[in-house]
């Protein structure tokens, strides 16, 4: 007997079974997050087969992970699982022997990180909202003892996954208890050089040089949307430690030779192993981008525990990095930064880690903007990484941008989907948690709440777009800073509720 049966929501679960008889039989109960349109390849299996829509199943293939149960064909027997299993479909493949089996029960006992959901986002359209509870519930699924990128695959913690879903979890719970745990795990993984592995804990030691600088970016994070200063002083060793090893790498030409060890970026489909341009040998646009940037996060942080000689130093190679850059990546003729030194390529990432850094001369910074949207031959951020351009929208007052980017989430409830996948179709995974980073752009970019450094003051400025109204929550240690926006005509109107001992100005749109 085969049958599958859908869960109809995605699960991580320990699996409980009860049988009576069936001695000598055998019972496979296996987990998939959704079937195949392709049959698999066993000497191709690392290559990404399409799924199609999530709620289908009729004619697909079944690859499934998970256990295989002998009854001993006495009664009422119980059956456990050492760890637990992941996925919206479960399988059940009977085979009896002499014996006849009875399943008495199958039960799953569902664990993950219990967070409560204490913010608010509503909106007049619905393309917006629909796709709520698909995040939500990525993010719980990549929620245990510790963040992960996806339940069913690897169950490692990423910096540049758990970064986004820090993020995620500042704009839906006060609850900071695993953001904390996470920046300090990363911290705690440092190695001789200074920089932080890319997964921790691991079994297998992994380098990703830039995520050791997204780590910088967590604690930056960390300081402005909590504010405790004790712990930011505890990290700042660990922030000056990778700063330096980077500083390590700059050349004769004052850029960042490509440091050692897998200096991985985004699944762009033209980047081998997801590296940019020349990121693995020689000098790569990108990642001297994403370091200038992180130095002047470092730098503010600096400022903040009263480090003015290191804040200036910071702000010192930030800027020295960045003239670099210029004379090197910028061409005048395409009005962008190239990835490589040569300018045979081109991408969204330079352009938008250039303009986040604030480091580009004023009228670089305008061309830039306007060709970042619509230069038709750049290589486009994936799900991950367009966090990084809704940040760049926000900044270039590009909501147009940013609701077109946004398409890729509306489109996951027709297609079936429970939770956010890895990366474009066709994904192998299913429910990757880096994709849940718009439930913080909802509130801190479409709403505009973003913290000064400390978390005790906040600037509120409304970035509708096409949207005639939204409201919502940020759910602070405090209580509720509360946001109403409303476009009526060329007017509008915001109302702002702040809890005691918050302060909230307004800003530009």
């Amino acid at each position: 007997r085969r049958v599958i049966v859908d869960l109809d929501d995605y699960y991580c679960a320990r699996p409980e079974l009860v049988t009576t008889g069936g001695r000598g039989a055998t019972i496979r109960v296996t987990w998939e997050e959704a079937l195949y349109e392709t049959p698999p390849n066993p000497r191709d299996w690392l290559r990404h087969r399409p799924k199609g829509n999530r709620n289908e199943i009729e004619g697909k293939y079944w690859i499934g992970v998970g256990d295989v149960f002998r009854p001993g064909g006495t009664r009422h027997e119980s059956f456990e699982t050492l760890w637990w299993q992941a996925g919206r479909y479960v399988e059940f493949a009977v085979a009896t022997a002499n014996e006849p089996l009875v399943l008495e029960s199958f039960r799953i006992r569902e664990t993950r990180y219990p967070p409560k959901a204490e913010s608010v986002f509503e909106t007049d359209d619905r393309r917006l909202t629909d796709p709520v509870p698909i995040m939500r519930r990525a993010l719980m699924m990549c929620s245990h003892e510790t963040y992960m990128d996806c339940p069913y695959y690897e169950q490692l913690m990423y910096v540049g996954d758990t970064r986004l879903e820090i993020l995620a979890t500042y704009a839906t719970t006060r609850d900071d208890r695993l953001p904390r745990k996470a920046i300090l795990m990363f911290d705690e993984s440092r190695l001789t050089n200074g920089l932080t592995q890319s997964r921790y804990p691991s079994r297998i030691r992994q380098v990703i040089p830039p995520f050791s600088l997204w780590w910088v970016g967590m604690v930056y994070d960390f300081a402005c949307w909590r504010g405790d200063k004790a712990f930011v002083s505890d990290r700042m060793p660990g922030v000056r430690a990778v700063l330096d090893y980077f500083r390590s790498r700059i050349n004769a030409d004052g850029l960042v030779e490509a440091p050692n060890g897998w200096n991985y970026m985004d699944w762009v489909p033209a980047w081998p192993d997801g590296s940019p341009p020349d990121g693995m040998h020689g000098v790569s646009g990108v990642i001297n981008w994403q370091f200038a940037l992180i130095l002047s996060h470092a730098a503010e942080l600096e400022d903040w525990l009263g480090e003015k000689e290191m804040a200036a130093r910071n702000r010192r190679t930030a800027e020295a990095v960045a003239r670099a850059a210029v004379g090197k990546f910028w061409d005048g003729k395409r009005g962008l930064l190239a990835d490589d030194l040569k300018h045979r390529f081109w991408s969204e990432h330079s352009q938008c880690l250039a303009l986040l850094s604030g480091l580009l001369p004023k009228g670089l910074r305008k061309r830039i903007a306007e060709n970042l949207f619509s230069d038709p031959a750049l290589e486009r951020t994936t799900i991950y990484f367009s966090h990084y351009l809704l940040e760049t929208c926000r900044i270039t007052g590009r909501m147009d941008g940013f609701f077109a980017r946004l398409q890729q989430w509306f489109d996951l409830p027709r297609l079936g989907f429970r939770t956010t996948l890895e990366h474009p179709e066709p994904s192998r995974s299913d429910c990757h948690a880096w994709g849940a980073h718009p439930l913080f752009h909802y509130t801190a970019t479409i709403l505009g709440i973003r913290p000064k450094i400390g978390a005790k003051e906040f600037t509120v400025a409304p970035r509708l777009g096409p949207l005639r109204r939204a409201r919502g929550t940020w759910p602070l240690p405090q209580g509720d800073l509360v946001v109403e926006a409303e476009r009526t005509g060329t007017s509008g109107r915001v109302v702002v509720r702040t809890p005691r001992g918050i302060r909230a100005v307004r800003g530009r749109p």
